[in-house]
């Protein structure tokens, strides 16, 4: 089994999702008493991210640097545990010799087999209103995706930062996500990806009547599939 690199804290929340469910899918797969390998770097959200949320440059040299100190301690790929931290996955690529696993990569996978070619996209502002998504989404894919519109966007970015990632989960939140979906439904999205690792945290498949794309849960599972390969 090939050890798997994590970068996590962005949010915990998340990321403890990501070990559970790398451990659970493991387990199931090879049975008995087994778990990943993996090791784990965990940063402090406020001190890495909040703080230089205007500085990517200043990001991408400590994702790099951590990305260096895990291919040191013995990892064979890399996870960066985080949908919008993957603005910066391809300055860290540069610095490592380990493969990173794309997030938007295996998402996309998933969105092909299903035959959808329009997508839905939710997640921070960031991830929404940048091109690192979308863009590698529609160059290396094919895949359109629709955004919700300025105000939606707003309510998606604020609840994932106030709520989620302080693992508040509200029924009030999870209406709004419905009614966000549903009018990214109205312009033809044929499926929604949970663009944010938190997200799936408060709504996933079944809550509305269209595909939904659990970033967290597949990236994880293809990061265990790496692994075993």
């Amino acid at each position: 089994m090939k050890t798997i690199g994590l970068i996590g804290g962005t949010s915990w929340v998340s990321t403890q999702e990501y070990y559970k469910t790398i451990n659970e899918t493991v387990k199931q797969k090879l049975g008995g008493g087994h778990s990943a390998h993996l090791i784990l770097y965990s940063v402090d959200f406020d001190e890495f991210i909040l703080k230089n949320r205007d500085d990517w440059n200043k990001i991408a040299k400590s994702y790099s640097n951590i990305g260096k100190q895990l291919e040191q301690a013995g990892a064979e790929c890399l996870v960066i545990c985080a949908n919008t931290l993957h603005k910066v996955a391809d300055e860290v690529q540069k610095n490592i010799k380990i493969p990173i696993i794309h997030i938007a990569d295996v998402t996309a996978e998933k969105i092909l087999d299903k035959g959808h070619k329009k997508v839905g996209l939710l997640g921070t502002k960031y991830t929404m209103d940048g091109d690192f998504y979308k863009k590698r989404l529609k160059d290396k894919f094919n895949i359109e995706t629709i955004i919700p519109d300025k105000k939606d966007r707003e309510i998606v970015h604020n609840i994932i930062m106030d709520e989620l990632t302080n693992d508040i989960i509200k029924q009030s939140s999870k209406k709004k996500y419905i009614k966000i979906i549903n009018n990214l439904v109205s312009k033809a999205a044929e499926g929604v990806i949970l663009g944010c690792t938190e997200i799936p945290l408060l709504i996933n498949e079944g809550d509305v009547d269209i595909p939904m794309y659990n970033t967290t849960e597949i990236h994880a599972n293809a990061a265990v599939d790496f692994a075993l390969s």
